[in-house]
């Protein structure tokens, strides 16, 4: 085979562990070529600025490799609730130490039909109906447990009726339907299977 340039060779895709590559050794000094496999080379090469187990350590200065990275600031940031903090999750809980929660909207559910029946997603959103006609919705049972809160309106003419499925529904006034067009009632379980309704309630 005729003697090539090292760009008029052909890429190698995938290269194995074994294959071997020519490397100029003691540049300064006397140079000779020799040869390292991919695995010595991969090995022995990754020295020196951003090697992951040196986590920016090995870098003049962090914080700008944090900004040139776009990783932000929440690396300097400590766990807690004061100001500034990162929040922790524990146990499913996020404690904000009794700061104010702003700035969010809840996720609104529009249904248009006339049958609905509650699921674990609904949690903590506004569920809105539309239809004209009478709705039916099922509180089931072994989907939501303690803690599921959701809020309902009956958007439309449809009036709303609550019904159960393996589960039980409170009302302090026995009630079980919205009480007229854009009426807003609240579902909560603090037990589960257990639901209570509030709200702009009719029986």
């Amino acid at each position: 085979m005729a003697n090539k340039k090292i760009t008029e060779l052909s890429n190698l895709a995938s290269p194995a562990g074994a294959d071997v590559l020519p490397i100029v050794d003691d540049v300064a000094g006397t140079a000779t070529t020799k040869k390292v496999t991919v695995t010595n080379l991969m090995t022995l090469a990754p020295q020196g600025d951003l090697v992951a187990s040196n986590n920016l350590s090995d870098v003049a200065n962090a914080g700008t490799s944090r900004t040139n990275l776009g990783l932000g600031d929440a690396a300097t940031k400590t766990v807690g609730t004061a100001d500034t903090n990162v929040i922790a999750v524990a146990s499913g809980t996020v404690d904000l130490g009794g700061n104010r929660l702003e700035g969010f909207d809840a996720s609104i559910n529009e249904q248009t039909g006339t049958s609905y029946t509650l699921v674990a997603g609904d949690n903590g959103k506004v569920i809105k109906f539309t239809s004209g006609q009478a709705i039916t919705v099922t509180l089931p049972s072994g989907v939501t447990g303690a803690g599921f809160n959701c809020t309902v309106i009956q958007y439309g003419a449809g009036q709303i009726t609550f019904t159960t499925s393996g589960t039980t529904l409170y009302n302090r006034q026995s009630h079980t339907k919205t009480a007229a067009q854009y009426a807003v009632c609240g579902v909560i379980s603090c037990v589960a299977d257990v639901y209570v309704l509030a709200g702009d309630t009719a029986s």
